[in-house]
């Protein structure tokens, strides 16, 4: 069962998510006690990148991956980013600007992902062009603990922007370019015209986010509620072979 809506999809309840969902939080679980990562936002978030140790074909144990109730072809995938957020979430870090943090309180520290901070100027450039990003919830938590929030529409808008940003060069060189002033207009004008949607979901279900979808997360409100290990989402983001590839795709 799934419905769609401008640039995200949510799959489930399904009994193979769910599945999935249950075979793999023993092993996040574990993974994140031995990460020795250190956690960001004041100790509210761990990242987890790479972490699940699920097969290549997304299968946990002898848990298959649950293409089969996917919109998606089966393909090689990544070890699953654990992306853990605990209560409080966000807190500043040291190194946060007054203006950053407050990014994080009041946008969500909305992102478009693939597109990284390079160099000591923290100039945007797309490094990771991702496929799509798909989202399993793994623990059951209330609907405001810091749940996924996405801008509806936004995709075209920042489609359009780096298309035009990318004109004057050749293909291979769009991993190169710095898109810093492009990204952020677009970025504004998402602000202004696309509808915030916040996407709690639980384990069973599965959100699947455009890959050109601004998005980002929620502050945990003072009343929610999640188990000891916090708000879980296994996350994976296929690689494409190229810019141009993550660009032109539908």
């Amino acid at each position: 069962m799934a419905s769609a809506v401008p640039g995200w999809q949510r799959i489930g309840p399904d009994p193979l998510v769910h599945a999935w969902a249950e075979a793999a939080l023993p092993l996040a679980r574990q993974a994140l006690a031995e990460d020795p990562a250190p956690r960001r936002s004041g100790g509210t978030w761990a990242v987890g990148l790479d972490l699940l140790p699920n097969e290549a074909d997304g299968r946990i144990g002898g848990t298959p991956f649950p293409w089969d109730v996917l919109p998606l072809a089966p393909l090689a995938l990544h070890r699953a980013q654990i992306s853990t957020i605990y209560p409080g979430y966000p807190r500043p870090d040291p190194e946060d600007s007054p203006a950053g943090f407050r990014f994080r309180q009041t946008r969500a520290a909305a992102h478009l992902d693939g597109l990284l901070a390079i160099g000591p100027d923290r100039r945007r450039m797309v490094k990771e062009p991702h496929g799509w990003i798909l989202g399993l919830p793994l623990t059951d938590c209330s609907a405001d603990a810091s749940p996924l929030t996405v801008w509806e529409g936004s995709a075209p808008i920042l489609r359009d922007a780096l298309v035009a940003a990318f004109a004057d060069h050749p293909p291979e060189t769009w991993h190169d370019i710095d898109v810093t002033e492009a990204y952020t207009a677009a970025r504004a004008r998402v602000f202004q015209t696309c509808r915030r949607v916040d996407v709690p979901a639980r384990p069973g279900e599965a959100i699947l986010l455009h890959r050109l979808t601004l998005h980002g997360v929620t502050p945990w409100a003072d009343d929610a509620t999640a188990p000891p290990e916090g708000r879980i989402i296994a996350y994976f983001r296929p690689l494409l072979p190229s810019v141009a590839a993550w660009l032109n795709l539908p």
